[in-house]
């Protein structure tokens, strides 16, 4: 199963645009739950200032592999079975091993309970 490898890289890259997205999304949920009272508390600021590091070092991967991609000659191809076959969640294994890519790996318009069994 080879495939060029920008097209895989690019895969890459959206998939860790997803995670930042996902990530991203924690601290407003953590503000609504613990209220004001949580600013107070220096380990709280701690994790805020973690999730924020969190997004910012994954959108900084996805920069760098992006612009990396861009000098890998497309006629590059990796066998990315093996690879594939790590990956856990079967979502991200379909995102990263399709053709195309066409939106967010991750179920993002979920009904708020609805959950997976793995």
């Amino acid at each position: 199963m080879e495939e060029a490898l920008p097209e895989i890289m690019m895969r890459v890259v959206s998939e860790l645009h997803d995670v930042a997205y996902l990530i991203e999304r924690i601290e407003p949920q953590l503000l609504e739950l613990g209220g004001s009272k949580v600013l107070e508390h220096p380990d709280s600021i701690k994790v805020l200032q973690g999730i924020d590091l969190a997004v910012q070092k994954t959108r900084g991967l996805a920069e760098f592999i992006d612009t990396i991609t861009g000098s890998i000659p497309s006629d590059w191809a990796v066998d990315m079975s093996t690879a594939l076959s790590l990956v856990k969640l079967a979502e991200m294994q379909k995102a990263l091993g399709a053709g195309l890519r066409h939106g967010h790996s991750q179920p993002l318009s979920k009904a708020a309970g609805d959950f997976d069994f793995f």
